[in-house]
């Protein structure tokens, strides 16, 4: 069962010992099994969209591979690919305008290759207008897996991220996770919360690689996370929103859930002024390639 956070005291804009708070701003994580039927896909997202504004949700975070998906990746991936035109966005643009929310999904696109696909992520704004697009850098060639046999990864050009509620957001995804400089790179753009759709794969320990990477990118880079993953018996779960002292502010178990917490520019700038770890660096990330 996911766990929502309280609605804050602050969560609306007031004045306390005479400072003006700043409004906060509602993420939710949607945790849900995308699979091989198109349809069904599109009616889980529907659904997942639906249930996170009604709780008031103004980003609503869903899996990787939310447009289709197969635990063996194979041909079948690449015949169900879509461009950003193609339905599934389509839905997305439309679920934003209907609802007043963001959204950012993982998308099976095309790619120029005709024998692979693009992992993809998209993300779109209230308007349904499409604000920011990230194709994974780092594939998940590890724990027996190959995902370049199926998959273009994209290049290391400039991080994505977009604005929504005041609150800069930068995309990644899954593997992605497990190298620190992908969330450096997207702290130094100027993120403030990370949205990392995921399908992290059930295995020996990979529950606890998955909750400790996280509280460690977001401690190290003072900086909000918002992961969303797929349930058991095929991902994880543990789809959690985490604030940048790596604090679980809302997130649930194994199972099929939305979880909704807050981000406050307010708690940002205080954590980053007792803990100035981004300015006492003496490194910068550069690509390899």
């Amino acid at each position: 069962m996911p766990i929502d956070a309280p609605a804050p005291l602050e969560a609306t804009a007031g004045t306390v010992d005479g400072a003006k708070k700043r409004p906060q701003l509602a993420v939710a994580v949607a945790q849900y099994a995308p699979g091989a039927d198109l349809a069904e896909n599109e009616r889980l997202l529907r659904e997942n969209v639906a249930v996170a504004a009604g709780r008031g949700a103004k980003l609503v975070v869903v899996p990787e591979y939310a447009s289709f998906f197969l635990p063996d990746l194979g041909p079948e991936l690449v015949r169900n690919a879509q461009g950003l035109d193609g339905s599934f966005v389509s839905l997305m643009r439309s679920l934003a305008r209907e609802y007043g929310v963001a959204i950012v999904a993982g998308l099976v696109a095309t790619s120029a290759d005709p024998e692979r696909f693009a992992n993809t992520l998209v993300a779109v704004d209230a308007s349904g207008e499409v604000v920011a697009e990230y194709r994974k850098v780092h594939l998940y060639d590890a724990f027996g897996a190959k995902e370049s046999d199926w998959v273009v990864a994209g290049d290391t050009s400039a991080p994505q991220t977009f604005v929504v509620g005041g609150v800069r957001v930068g995309l990644q995804t899954c593997y992605d996770l497990r190298f620190p400089e992908v969330s450096r790179r997207l702290v130094d753009a100027g993120a403030q919360l990370i949205a990392i759709p995921a399908e992290w794969v059930r295995g020996p320990l990979k529950e606890h690689h998955w909750t400790t990477l996280l509280e460690a990118r977001a401690i190290e880079n003072t900086v909000y996370f918002a992961a969303a993953d797929h349930p058991a018996p095929v991902g994880v779960g543990h789809s959690t929103v985490i604030d940048p002292r790596g604090a679980t502010l809302a997130g649930g178990g194994i199972d099929a859930g939305v979880s909704l917490g807050w981000v406050s520019l307010d708690v940002l700038e205080a954590v980053r002024e007792q803990n100035p770890a981004l300015e006492l660096r003496r490194y910068r990330v550069v690509p390899n390639s």
